[in-house]
């Protein structure tokens, strides 16, 4: 009975000196101000990140708009990262551009790369289970004939293009972010 009393009272005690030892942090006016300016700026982010997702997919129903690629992505796997204003491929109505850039000046295009103009054809566009939409459609032209798939995840205005010729194997995929066509500021070069 003695050891239940000395372990009972050593307990008691152990808890009484951890209830005596609690610490927290205590935020200055200044700190509580910038956390709340960080947390209106995330909510005012991600309302904007919605529209342009809206805006998005509304352009792919309409078949009027532009994505800017910031990034190229080659046949075997090699990268480029490269200025959204001349890579970028392009849908009004019918119309398609397709501008891939990545040197710095010069070129067939004047701008670094080659531009190609085609009619588009068999456009489809569906969206799977989890909401991604993937626009398909048959680009031809000059110098152009290939399948150009569109990749829209669900609730996001960043995509991806896979343009894959016809007649050889030199597919190319461009990333970036799909505009509608008035919202772009892109320069395009001399078409084939």
């Amino acid at each position: 009975m003695d050891k239940r009393l000395i372990l009972l009272v050593m307990l008691l005690a152990s808890a009484v000196a951890a209830g005596a030892q609690t610490e927290r942090r205590i935020y200055t006016k200044a700190e509580q101000e910038s956390a709340q300016k960080r947390e209106v700026e995330k909510r005012i982010e991600a309302i904007q990140d919605s529209i342009r997702s809206v805006e998005a997919f509304t352009a792919l129903e309409q078949l009027d708009f532009v994505l800017e690629a910031n990034r190229l992505s080659f046949k075997r796997g090699e990268t480029a990262f490269v200025t959204s204003n001349t890579n970028f491929v392009s849908l009004s109505d019918d119309k398609a551009v397709i501008q891939i850039a990545p040197f710095y000046g010069g070129g067939p295009n004047g701008v670094g790369g080659i531009t190609l103009e085609g009619r588009a054809s068999n456009i489809k566009l569906k969206t799977d289970k989890k909401g991604n939409v993937i626009l398909t459609m048959s680009v031809s032209g000059t110098g152009l004939s290939a399948m150009v798939d569109i990749s829209l995840p669900k609730n996001s205005y960043m995509a991806s293009v896979t343009v894959n010729p016809n007649f050889h194997s030199n597919r190319v995929t461009l990333y970036g972010v799909l505009l509608p066509s008035g919202k772009s500021d892109v320069f395009k070069g001399r078409a084939l």
